[in-house]
């Protein structure tokens, strides 16, 4: 798989105001104290950005919100992983396998198991049910194994360049449980270890691979499906508002001329956008949906855009074929009692399909992890 720079699940949100944009504003300020106002003039109406989206993070492999969920409706590890790594199975890695983690500038040969131990509370939370944390357990091992973040020196890096490891600091009897209960255990397709993604919250569907990482090739084990049971908190959901002087400071490089909107050309599965134009008076730009979301600061590709300009909001143009809508459509079927054999795959209607490329990105460090993508 071909993926450029880091897939964490967060995107690095654009909080800072550029010393640019705080000139401007300082020097529009100084200029309302000094000029003289005209009774008949009115206010114009500034425009604005109206996005209303789902999801957080690339939205490829496991959503760890709707592992959450799946482990709340009785499912086994086995059965989450099985349902978000579509057509895998569990394999075993050896007992004395290591992993190399750059730590602080330094690289440390740490033994596999020990290295899970510190990561899985750093990337959820403890207190969820055992087998939410045993597919995380799972995840994390099988990236390791998988990563080369740093080609022949280094594996996995310590941080949300790849996933969160606080060593003995985020050691904890119960995810400590999750990971020898799971010892050795790993995602295979086809018998070889692959690329276990995950990420915070799907919005209720997950990505195809080729549609949210720039120029990676489709992978059978990365495929779309149906999020059911994630629970509708945090950012399963979302809304943001930008102004149109913001929208273009952000999109500096992309925009020409004055800022006019986004056109969505295409969406992927899930259905996070897969490219679109950004609109400008001087003509539209083409840019991928990963892109434009990192770029404006958003939660995820699964975005619709409005624009408001005093009452008035109008839907921007979409091409792409879905309608704006934020919820995830139903299964097919209800889903039957969760199996306990284990390795059974969850028995709901879940779907995948392909599509075309998108690009990856990058977040914070505060929850919930995610990976980054083999060179």
């Amino acid at each position: 798989m071909l993926v450029t720079g880091p897939t964490y699940h967060r995107f690095l949100r654009r909080s800072a105001i550029s010393f640019a944009t705080l000139t401007s504003a300082f020097l529009l300020l100084l200029a309302s104290w000094s000029a003289p106002v005209s009774a008949a003039a009115a206010p114009a109406t500034a425009q604005e950005l109206v996005i209303e989206g789902a999801g957080y993070g690339h939205g490829v492999g496991m959503s760890q919100e709707g592992a959450l969920g799946y482990a709340e409706h009785g499912f086994s590890y086995e059965q989450i992983l099985a349902h978000y790594y579509s057509g895998t199975t569990l394999g075993t890695t050896p007992a004395n396998t290591k992993v190399r983690v750059l730590v602080g500038g330094k690289v440390e040969s740490i033994a596999l198991e020990t290295y899970v131990r510190g990561v899985v509370s750093a990337e959820v939370s403890a207190s969820w049910p055992l087998a939410a944390l045993e597919a995380q357990a799972v995840a994390s091992r099988t990236y390791a194994l998988t990563a080369h973040a740093g080609g022949a020196k280094f594996d996995v890096y310590s941080d949300t360049r790849s996933q969160v490891y606080r060593g003995v600091a985020a050691q904890t009897p119960q995810t400590d449980a999750a990971v020898a209960a799971t010892a050795g255990r790993i995602v295979t397709y086809q018998g070889q270890a692959v690329a276990t993604y995950f990420f915070a919250s799907s919005g209720g569907r997950t990505e195809n691979d080729e549609d949210s990482f720039v120029g990676s090739q489709p992978e059978p084990w990365l495929r779309g499906v149906v999020d059911q049971y994630e629970p509708r908190v945090d950012h399963h959901t979302w809304k943001s508002t930008l102004s149109f002087a913001t929208a273009a400071s952000r999109l500096r490089g992309v925009v020409h001329g004055s800022f006019e909107g986004i056109e969505v050309l295409e969406r992927g599965f899930s259905p996070r956008i897969v490219s679109a134009y950004v609109l400008g008076s001087g003509g539209r730009t083409a840019i991928s949906g990963p892109a434009l979301a990192e770029r404006l600061g958003l939660y995820s590709a699964w975005a619709y855009f409005s624009t408001r300009e005093g009452q008035s909001l109008k839907p921007e143009p979409d091409r792409s074929g879905w309608s704006a809508t934020l919820t995830s459509p139903a299964p097919a079927a209800s889903p039957a009692a969760p199996s306990s054999e284990q390795g059974g795959a969850p028995s709901e209607a879940s779907a995948s399909a392909a599509s075309s490329s998108g690009s990856p990105s990058s977040g914070e460090s505060d929850v919930r992890g995610g990976a980054v993508a083999p060179d």
